[in-house]
């Protein structure tokens, strides 16, 4: 069973779970965005945190993945102002993923995502949703995958 992680990570949160997740054999794809986000933490948090807020989307790179090959497909975000990052709305709104069974590994702040949640559910019901706090500060919460 061919398994799939795609995710985008800012702080370092998802490359632990991406660690974790290779050693359960998936695969790793990492959305990188075709512009530079701000690299301050203040600026990335206002424009970043405004920009998932209203559920953006932004360009990224070419991902080169074909899903229809994947029986199991992961998707990994950190949860900025409450919503999933601009680079993973686009990884969302790809034609080739609408048909399929998806789960999603959120990091966040505080440990909970519950707009994020409520989303996921509306769009994809019945998808598994895992929320970590900060993996980097907390590798405890990895044993939750």
């Amino acid at each position: 069973m061919a398994k799939l992680f795609i995710y985008f990570s800012n702080s370092g949160n998802g490359e632990l779970v991406a660690e974790k997740l290779k050693e359960k054999e998936y695969d790793i794809v990492k959305v990188v965005p075709k512009k530079n986000l701000p690299k301050s933490f203040p600026s990335l948090i206002l424009k970043g945190g405004f920009l998932a807020g209203i559920k953006n989307k932004m360009k990224i790179q070419d991902l080169n993945v074909d899903f229809s090959s994947y029986d199991e497909i992961v998707i990994g975000s950190p949860i900025w102002n409450g919503g999933i990052t601009p680079p993973i709305n686009t990884v969302l709104a790809m034609p080739e993923l609408k048909e399929k069974k998806l789960s999603f590994i959120l990091y966040a702040g505080g440990g909970q995502a519950p707009k994020s949640i409520k989303r996921l559910n509306k769009e994809f019901p019945g998808a598994e949703i895992v929320v970590l706090r900060e993996p980097k500060k907390n590798p405890e919460e990895l044993e939750k995958i």
